[in-house]
């Protein structure tokens, strides 16, 4: 029995020990490393792989912060380790995970002060269990983390339907760049590894924690691997486009002449060029292309009831359906995804969902319905 313990406490100090430079080694990569190992052609938000790397370092340095506990014998000196390792979570795990949440909402760049104000009375608790050497304060933490971990989703939900607007107004190809389905996730992640702060040293437990800390490791680096940075693609208003933006922002309404006007443009330089066939074309770019700004040409969008995104989508869909009837009348053989990429997407499924909402139907049923009609 006694071989079987130390067996069972060697293997599990392997694995801790393996789980933490697993940390360090990520960290270290997405620091160091100018490439993209998961998607050569994406340039991730430099941004996010820092807070990211600083986030896997903390995870790293918190296996050596907790490591005394498992073999320490006094009850006082287990007591006064978790205490410290807890507060250097507050101090460290805890903001960083909620700054890459935030992060990955490349809108704006938000303030990280609410964050040090909203983790202040957790830290001064632990400070105070650590001065004194009580968890008498660890029932009120506990609680109150719940209910900031409530308050955090709930923001996070408004922030990300918020992203995704600005995304469908600003981006004709949205692969790489939503976050809700990775905030979904990464929420679930973080709440289970997060239980680590109510856990109670049972082997189970610690095997489930630094389980884990695996998957949030792994997903968390392909995510900031597989997310475009979408700073270089906003650039500067000139300071006469800042000082027209200011001056329409107090009114919702677009002039008639100026509605009229870029409608035209639109049809000029976008429709009959076919410029909506280049991939990954955004706002900013379209409205360089046809000699305005972007706020007007987001209002002109604005005011005929439609974004950026549906409005590139819909003339994409009207340029396949276009080449399958052409297909179709030549007798000529082809694939949809072949069609599809013709079309300006690189993702069978983007254009799936776009044709869809634009027809009212799938691809295979409305090919089905034409073929009836012959």
């Amino acid at each position: 029995m006694y071989e079987h313990l130390n067996l069972e406490i060697i293997l599990f100090f392997m694995f801790y020990a393996a789980v933490a430079m697993m940390a360090l080694m990520a960290s270290c990569y997405l620091l160091f490393r100018d490439g993209n190992a998961f998607a050569a052609h994406i340039s991730s938000p430099i941004r996010l792989r820092r807070w990211t790397a600083a986030f896997f370092a903390s995870i790293a340095f918190g296996h050596v912060w907790y490591l005394p506990t498992y073999f320490l014998s006094s009850s006082h000196d287990v007591l006064l380790c978790g205490l410290v390792g807890g507060l250097l979570d507050c101090l460290t795990f805890f903001p960083l995970e909620i700054v890459i949440l935030l992060a990955m909402l490349q809108d704006r760049k938000r303030p990280l002060w609410p964050i040090a104000l909203m983790l202040a009375p957790p830290v001064v608790g632990m400070a105070w269990g650590v001065i004194n050497c009580s968890d008498a304060l660890m029932p009120m933490i506990r609680i109150y983390f719940l209910l900031l971990s409530i308050s955090l989703i709930i923001y996070m939900v408004r922030e990300v339907r918020r992203y995704g607007r600005w995304l469908r107004d600003n981006y004709a190809d949205l692969e790489h760049k939503e976050v809700w389905q990775s905030f979904l996730v990464l929420t679930v992640i973080f709440i289970a590894s997060d239980f680590y702060v109510g856990g109670y040293g049972l082997p189970v437990y610690e095997y489930v924690s630094q389980s884990c800390a695996i998957v949030l490791i792994c997903y968390l680096l392909w995510r900031v691997e597989t997310l475009s940075d979408l700073s270089v693609s906003q650039p500067i208003l000139h300071e006469e486009e800042k000082t027209t933006s200011t001056e329409n922002e107090e009114s919702d309404a677009l002039p008639l002449s100026i509605s009229s006007n870029i409608g035209t443009l639109l049809k000029q330089y976008c429709e009959q060029p076919r410029l909506y066939l280049q991939y990954d074309i955004s706002l900013s770019r379209l409205a360089m292309e046809i000699g305005t700004n972007r706020y007007y040409l987001s209002q002109y969008f604005s005011s005929q009831g439609l974004n950026y995104n549906a409005y590139i989508n819909d003339l994409r869909v009207n340029h396949f359906i276009s080449l399958y009837h052409e297909a179709i009348a030549a007798q000529r053989s082809f694939t949809v995804q072949q069609l599809a990429m013709e079309s300006g997407y690189r993702s069978y499924n983007t254009f799936s969902d776009a044709f869809k909402r634009r027809t009212g139907q799938s691809v295979t049923a409305w090919m089905r319905t034409m073929s009836e009609k012959k």
